[in-house]
Formats: structure tokens, sequence, C-alpha cells
């Protein structure tokens, strides 16, 4: 079996390979019996070894590659070129000129994955592998797909949400739906059983409340702890249920994380696109990305992750978790201003 998953919306990319896994069988077993390749630095011969080898104990091998299409775009002046952008291209990697061929004949034990980001039609090994693949193209969502989306992601958790609250959702949140999933969590828990009503989602999921996590944000970046607390104290006031602001933390620096990637790649509205961002959010995103070091904004960002870690298995309680961490970030910083 052989599948191409690509596109700007990620977390579908990430569901689809689930359901993969789960067609597989058991899943202790496929999990001993998968491998992931970075496809940027891979080898067809790297590629041929690891698909050829036998699953063990099991009935299939999972081999699932991310990023090799991305090395067959075109450059931006070749897609100007036309017809000739699928021969440079072609010409770049010619090793890889006998995958489609390997494929076909590939043993049925073995199920290949490849996965990436957007891509372009002159894609020379995309277009070569297509017809040959299950191809499914997950471009991000927006307008009534989008509203169609938090509708069923509701209905498929046994809830419910009214029309304009689905609406008000979607223009609160945008096309990210690893934050659109986490915001549809807090408010079916919010709701205990009922519908989620627009209100609901303006208490939970409000501009005022996104605006002091900036200010917090900030705070951290720059090693103010007294203006850091008195952010999440506001937040506290303000009624931000606790999980709320530890995921819009965490959200935060992972689209800083992302914009200093994408900032030497694409323009500004491009990245806005990309991550289905606001224009408020795009523009207080940039700056923070623009001033701070990108290892200690990821040092941050995996912090973040262990104070999950830290409330779900009990080790301390939200609000205490949450004190702990903002203290510790502000003074990763190495500034020691006064509580």
């Amino acid at each position: 079996m052989f599948y191409i998953l690509y596109g700007e919306d990620d977390f579908s990319i990430h569901q689809a390979l689930s359901e993969v896994k789960e067609g597989l069988g058991d899943v202790g077993m496929l999990a001993i019996n998968t491998v992931s390749l970075d496809g940027e630095h891979l080898t067809l011969n790297e590629l041929r070894h690891n698909c050829d080898t036998a699953p063990f104990l099991s009935s299939y091998r999972l081999v699932v590659v991310k990023g090799l299409l991305k090395r067959f775009e075109p450059r931006r002046g070749e897609l100007r070129s036309g017809s000739r952008a699928v021969t440079k291209t072609k010409d770049k990697l010619p090793e890889w000129k006998n995958l489609a061929s390997y494929v076909t004949g590939m043993t049925p034990t073995t199920v290949l994955v490849l996965i990436d980001g957007k891509l372009s039609k002159q894609n020379s090994l995309l277009e070569e592998l297509s017809p040959l693949a299950e191809l499914r193209i997950f471009s991000q969502l927006r307008g009534g797909r989008l509203t169609a989306w938090i509708q069923q992601r509701v209905n498929k958790k046994n809830g419910s949400i009214t029309p304009d609250a689905a609406s008000l959702l979607a223009q609160l949140i945008g096309g990210d739906l690893w934050s659109m999933s986490s915001e549809v969590d807090k408010l079916l828990i919010y709701a205990h059983g009922r519908s989620i009503e627009e209100n609901d989602v303006r208490q939970l999921v409000s501009y005022a409340q996104e605006a002091n996590i900036f200010t917090l944000v900030d705070a951290v970046l720059e090693g103010q702890p007294k203006m850091a607390h008195r952010m999440l104290h506001q937040l506290y006031r303000e009624g931000a249920p606790l999980i709320y602001v530890l995921v819009m933390l965490t959200r935060q620096f992972r689209l800083i994380i992302q914009v200093k990637e994408l900032s030497s790649q694409l323009s500004a509205r491009q990245i806005q696109a990309k991550l289905g961002l606001k224009s408020y959010g795009l523009g207080k995103t940039l700056n923070q990305a623009k001033s701070y070091d990108f290892d200690r904004i990821k040092q941050s960002y995996n912090k973040l992750l262990e104070t999950d870690i830290d409330i779900k298995t009990g080790k301390y309680n939200d609000q205490v978790a949450l004190e702990l961490l903002v203290t510790e970030l502000c003074y990763s910083k190495g500034t020691h201003s006064t509580l």
C-alpha cells in the first residue's frame, strides 16, 4: 500500500496517518514495525532497505517519510518558466527516477506513506507518483468548510454546538486546527452536556483574554516576573480557566517557533495564510519571533509541555503549576526582577 498525504493542514494529516495505522492491525505490534525517515536527506537505497525489511510478528511494516517531495519543488524562477521547471526538478535528483517502478513492485507487507506540506502542481515527483498512490490533499480550512469541521468535531465527541457559536469560534481561532481542537475540548467540558452556545465561546475564547496572553508572553520573554504574574492573575480574575491559560501559552510559543522558521522563506501575508492567524495575532507574533533567541523560545515551549504533564499526572495542581511555570520562564532569561 502506498499513500501520499500533503498540504497546509498538518492536524488533518496527523489524523489521516492515525487512520492508516488503525487499519493495519494491532497497534502495539505496528509500533515495533514502524519507521519514520527524514525525506530531506534520504537516499533511494535507504528507502528501499527500510521498505524491503520484513515485518516482525505483524502483517505489515509501516514506513513514513516526511519531506521527500518538497525536494522536487521548483524554485520561484522555475515556476515562471512553465514546462522547463519539471525537467529541472527531475534532473536535480536523478537517483529517484526509479522510485515509481520500485513502488509498483514493492512487497505487499510494506505500507509506504509520504508526508509533506504544501506542494505545487509543478512538483515532478508528485506528478509521477500520484497515479500509484492513494492521494490525500489537506488544504487549510476556511469559511464554511471550517465551521463544518467544528460541527463535525463537536458531534464526534457526542456534543452539540449552535451555528452562531461555530461561526464565532471559526472567526476567533482561524484555521489552526491544533488550537481549534483544544478549544472544542474546553468548550465541551464547560458546556457540561448542553449545546455549546455563542456566549460560551465569548466566555472562554475572548479577544481580551487573547490580548492578555500576548502581554503575558511578552513579559515572560522579557524576563519580567512582576508583570507576568500580574497578567496571570488578571486572566484568573477574568474567569479564564487555568487550562486555557496553559493551552494559549503553549499555542503562542509554538506559533513563535513556526513564524521564526517561516519568516526567512515567506512574506507576512503568506505566513498569515499558512498559520491561519488574525492580523493582530500575526503582528504580535512576528514581533516576538524577531526579538528573541530561537533556542530560548524552544526551551520555553518544552517547559510548557513538561508543565502539562505535571498537571495531568497530579504532580502539581493547575494553579501551582502555572505559578511555578511563569516564574521559571521569566528567570530563564537571567533577569532577576523583584516579584
